[in-house]
């Protein structure tokens, strides 16, 4: 089976993970992808193919004849599909030899415009594949998931000497979980990559440092007739909170390494009222800074409004993998090495490629402090910026909801899968 086969039959299983649930998997409909793939590992020939009460699946291939001593290899790619977009009833649609125009989703009249993500112009004859409109698509990451168990399949059938080949498929990624509960030693790999979405040939050995934070406001509800110097308005208030934030670190104002606070959720009424954010930052001192930014900010209200008022709970969710990839840098070069054997052009590291060239020095808001009557934000933002051999803007192609909605499929599929 091909790759895109696999693919169009995964995106059709519901498995949105659930940020508020607080559970291991966050969502009991994540079990119904890991169980589907795990017969159809076992179905291939991976006979330990197994998932856990987790919802964790792994499986592995045996070393063949004379490879025994060799290193391990693992393979990751996460299950679940981000909450930002209903992931229910996904129903694909195939362009084939894409035109290289404007792409329409068909259910919703939504216009993908090549004015604004460029990329679009270079797929000229590919196939693509998007949702409808009305959902995410879910290729990040069942993209990955098929091109794992179709390098599997591959191997199996061609017979291909290799070491060890540990497989695991995780869930929850999207809510920054996936590896809460990850069984490291049952896996079995001495190095793993994973297999995420991205431009044909990329390897990206460097992110951000991520965290994520739940800002809570409680309010007081006062007949509007008679609430003057007595009503906190909890829906005004959080956004206060969120204007007090340097607009100039959002991450539809940011690129390359230039971290940013993400309002992924915006809910709440006079009396309560709730925001959710990721903050991300390749610099751990500047995420640190970003987490004590909003309980800074938190108690500025809270002096404002009363004790009480705004509440902050920040969760750290992952590191920069650099420091771990420094000292074993092979694997990156393997990793171009393979691609160029597969006749394809390696691509750097995104993060990595543009901090050569693009060293943001972000200063977030100068706040004032608690006792302030009136809340005043001068912020101050500088940025050099220089452009090498043309490039510096954001490859449009990185954006996640752009991997959530389309993906290219490579004429020689089974290239990239190798």
């Amino acid at each position: 089976m091909r790759a895109y086969e696999r693919l169009l039959n995964y995106v059709r299983v519901y498995t949105t993970s659930d940020p508020e649930s607080g559970t291991h998997p966050s969502a009991e409909r994540e079990f119904d992808l890991a169980r589907q793939l795990v017969e159809e590992m076992k179905a291939l020939g991976i006979e330990d193919a197994r998932v856990d009460e987790h919802c964790y699946v792994y499986g592995s291939i045996p070393a063949t004849p004379g490879c025994e001593d060799k290193p391990a290899l693992g393979l990751i790619a996460h299950m679940d599909t981000a909450p930002d977009a209903s992931g229910e009833g996904v129903t694909p649609i195939l362009h084939e030899n894409y035109d290289g125009r404007d792409v329409t989703l068909p259910a919703t009249g939504m216009v993908m415009k090549v004015s604004t993500f460029p990329f679009l112009a270079d797929l000229k004859g590919e196939t693509l594949i998007t949702t409808d409109g009305t959902t995410l698509l879910g290729a990040d990451d069942k993209a990955g998931v098929a091109e794992i168990l179709t390098a599997a399949e591959i191997l199996l059938a061609e017979g291909r000497p290799h070491g060890k080949l540990c497989i695991a498929f995780t869930p929850d990624e999207e809510i920054g979980e996936g590896a809460s509960l990850f069984d490291i030693p049952g896996f079995g790999a001495d190095f793993a990559y994973t297999v995420d979405g991205g431009d044909v040939g990329g390897i990206e050995y460097e992110n951000f440092n991520a965290a994520a934070a739940t800002v809570t406001i409680h309010g007081f509800s006062v007949h509007p007739g008679s609430a003057k110097d007595a009503m906190i308005n909890a829906s005004n208030v959080a956004m206060e909170f969120h204007t007090a934030l340097p607009i100039m670190a959002r991450p539809e104002t940011t690129e390359g390494r230039q971290g940013f606070y993400h309002l992924c959720q915006m809910y709440g009424d006079v009396t309560n009222a709730k925001l959710g954010y990721i903050l991300r930052d390749h610099d751990a001192d500047k995420l640190q800074y970003k987490k004590d930014n909003l309980l800074h900010i938190a108690d500025y209200l809270n002096g404002k409004y009363g004790p009480g008022t705004v509440e902050v709970e920040i969760k750290d969710s992952y590191r920069n993998m650099l420091e771990k990839i420094k000292p074993h840098f092979h694997l990156v070069e393997n990793a171009r090495k393979a691609i160029e054997k597969a006749g394809l052009t390696p691509r750097g590291s995104a993060c990595a490629r543009r901090h050569r060239w693009c060293h943001p020095e972000l200063e977030g808001p100068a706040l004032p402090q608690p006792g302030h009557r009136r809340l005043q934000l001068p912020w101050r933002v500088r940025v050099h910026h220089r452009r090498a051999h043309g490039q510096g803007n954001r490859n449009p192609a990185e954006y996640r909801g752009d991997l959530q909605q389309m993906i290219p499929l490579p004429e020689r599929f089974h290239a990239d899968c190798t």
